[in-house]
């Protein structure tokens, strides 16, 4: 038996997180618009196991048992997100209605459960509309997501207490416009820069648009992870900072700071002064979603033994970094690993926590970590029904250990969610990899809280 974890203080928030387009279903339901997710996983290849989302675990229809469940659980807040195009169709202009009351009933039946909402307006899934007009790369979508903004909060302003404007820029600038492995699929490298100046202007812009809206409490979710370096070259210093910049810095420092890491700006587009001012907007609070550190090295010869690197494990969702990048993701050796692959490294949460407090100071705001969880395939004994993941539960008590050791050293973190409330359709993945503390038979759709679900459950209710 574990000991206890060590107490938080008062009033830290216990959440869970999940987003529309890995759980909703219900894609062409009630006037919802496609969005560029629709379209990518209607392409051959595009999902590792060919499926698509088109039921998920179809919490449209079913948001009222999964808010039981967070009931049950004792959560103080659900991390969800709002589809765009089940809200804006078209990506702007005519509002669906019939959308915009479906978040509007969700937020209703998390209030009377006593669960916080804590929406988030972009999650990867953009209007498939939009993304046919240049999506990130057009800097029209920056301005369209401030009036879509606008919309969600003039509606649910007056019951939701926390916002996140975008969830994970980095993931959507690298895999979806850099590497081509999530939606839409575009393999642009370095020239995918832009899309991740839009996504930061858009933030700027959003945050603007819903303080106008009354909105409270607001924050942005960036993916963050650090950096180890692979050797003692020269070489593999560079290479990481390398990897540091474009992965960290590109997106905190222009938040958190007003300006872009050293030789970046000139690479951006439009009026990168005046926007960087917009971009930085003061934010009440800021989320990190952390999995796992990166190792990073320069890029070895071809003729390397392939066991010396690995995928990008956290940061792009198990995606091979190509070759001809000036960085190479290597193994991080004596580790345990998710079913995801990924390393198991709870203290470099609070490597990470350290990190960013002498990085940006003052500068920080308090801080939450919206993701933090782990992919282990774990389903319901025959005999018992029971969802036994004791991997889960090690992973967890870990890295709230950490949290709580580097609170104790100083960080100002006011709240952890759990990645995620229910296995869901892990984007490229499909299928494949399940990140939930309630199992969900995909066939039936039943809902069963795994063993990891008791275990938060009874972390939350001791008040630890």
């Amino acid at each position: 038996m574990t000991a206890p974890v060590p107490e938080f203080p008062a009033g830290f928030l216990w959440g869970v997180s999940a987003s529309a387009f890995q759980i909703e279903g219900s894609l062409t339901a009630d006037g919802r618009g496609p969005s560029s997710w629709d379209a990518f996983t209607g392409e051959e290849g595009r999902v590792k196991d060919g499926s698509r989302a088109d039921v998920a675990t179809d919490h449209y229809r079913r948001y009222r048992e999964d808010v039981a469940l967070m009931a049950e659980l004792g959560v103080g807040a659900y991390r969800f997100s709002v589809s765009w195009s089940r809200v804006l169709p078209e990506g702007h202009g005519r509002v669906n209605d019939k959308g915009l009351d479906f978040y509007d009933r969700l937020v209703d039946e998390l209030c009377a459960s006593g669960i916080a909402p804590v929406p988030t307006l972009f999650h990867w899934d953009t209007p498939l509309a939009l993304e046919k007009e240049g999506g990130w790369l057009n800097r029209d979508t920056a301005e369209r997501f401030a009036a879509y903004a606008s919309v969600v909060a003039e509606r649910l302003a007056d019951r939701v207490p926390r916002w996140i404007t975008i969830n994970e820029p980095a993931e959507v600038t690298l895999l979806g416009y850099g590497l081509g492995e999530h939606a839409p699929g575009r393999r642009l490298v370095f020239d995918a820069l832009p899309a991740a100046h839009h996504q930061l202007l858009a933030h700027g812009l959003g945050v603007q648009a819903l303080r106008a809206a009354g909105a409270r409490e607001i924050g942005i979710a960036v993916s963050h992870s650090p950096v180890w370096t692979a050797g003692d070259s020269d070489e593999d210093r560079a290479a990481a900072e390398l990897y540091d910049t474009l992965t960290n810095r590109l997106f905190a420092d222009p938040i958190l700071t007003g300006a872009y890491p050293a030789g970046l700006g000139s690479l951006l587009p439009g009026p990168v002064a005046d926007d960087l001012r917009t971009i930085s907007e003061p934010l009440d609070w800021y989320g990190i979603n952390y999995y796992n550190p990166m190792l990073v090295g320069a890029p070895r010869p071809a003729a390397a033994s392939a066991a010396e690197t690995t995928s990008a494990g956290s940061s792009f969702g198990g995606i091979e970094i190509p070759p001809d990048l000036p960085f190479a993701v290597r193994q991080i050796d004596g580790r345990e690993r998710t079913d995801f692959g990924w390393p198991v490294v709870p203290d470099g949460l609070r490597e990470l926590l350290a990190l960013m407090r002498e990085r940006y100071g003052d500068r920080l705001p308090p801080l939450c970590i919206t993701e933090n969880g782990c992919s282990y395939d774990d389903g319901p004994d025959p005999g018992t029904g029971r969802v036994d993941d004791a991997r889960r539960i090690a992973y967890h008590d870990g890295h709230v250990r950490a949290l709580h050791q580097a609170m104790a050293e100083g960080a100002d973190v006011r709240g952890y969610f759990i990645w995620s409330i229910l296995d869901n359709f892990e984007w490229a993945e499909g299928y494949r990899q399940r990140f939930g503390l309630v199992h969900v038979d995909y066939e039936t759709l039943v809902r069963t809280p795994k063993e990891s679900f008791a275990w938060y459950r009874d972390l939350i209710k001791s008040g630890r």
